[in-house]
């Protein structure tokens, strides 16, 4: 009987485990603190839109870069040597780097210069449509 008792309270803590949240032990240790929350975004909307605009401008611009680089060669405008050194994959994601940082530290962007950057990354296809499309970020007179 005491068998079949066992069983039963084993087969009940089985059931209690698998159900429900786990629940972690209380924090009771000394020196044991609690994880600090996450930390809080201080930024406004407006600036949460001009960094991911800018985040997501970035690498397309470098892109843009490196075909008019092309374009120079091709023209004879630019020797090889300087076509490799402007190409190169670390010069590259440096000039995507610096893009950023700069943008996202345009620190009196208006509304208007943020949707210009939001609508000429959705709307411009390729880099001609998209340089004329960024000529709107002059501050409006």
């Amino acid at each position: 009987m005491m068998l079949t008792t066992m069983k039963a309270m084993l087969i009940a803590i089985a059931v209690a485990a698998c159900s429900g949240a786990q629940q972690p032990p209380p924090n009771t240790g000394e020196g044991s603190a609690a994880p600090p929350p996450p930390a809080h975004d201080t930024r406004t909307p407006l600036e949460q839109r001009r960094d991911a605009a800018c985040k997501q401008l970035g690498p397309r611009l470098t892109q843009c870069a490196a075909a008019d680089a092309k374009a120079d060669l091709t023209a004879g405008k630019s020797t090889p040597e300087q076509y490799k050194q402007d190409t190169d994959p670390r010069v590259l994601q440096k000039n995507t780097e610096e893009f950023i940082d700069k943008c996202t530290g345009w620190r009196d962007m208006s509304s208007r210069q943020v949707r210009v950057l939001e609508v000429c990354f959705q709307q411009a296809p390729d880099c001609a449509q998209l340089t004329e499309c960024l000529k709107n970020l002059q501050p409006s007179s």
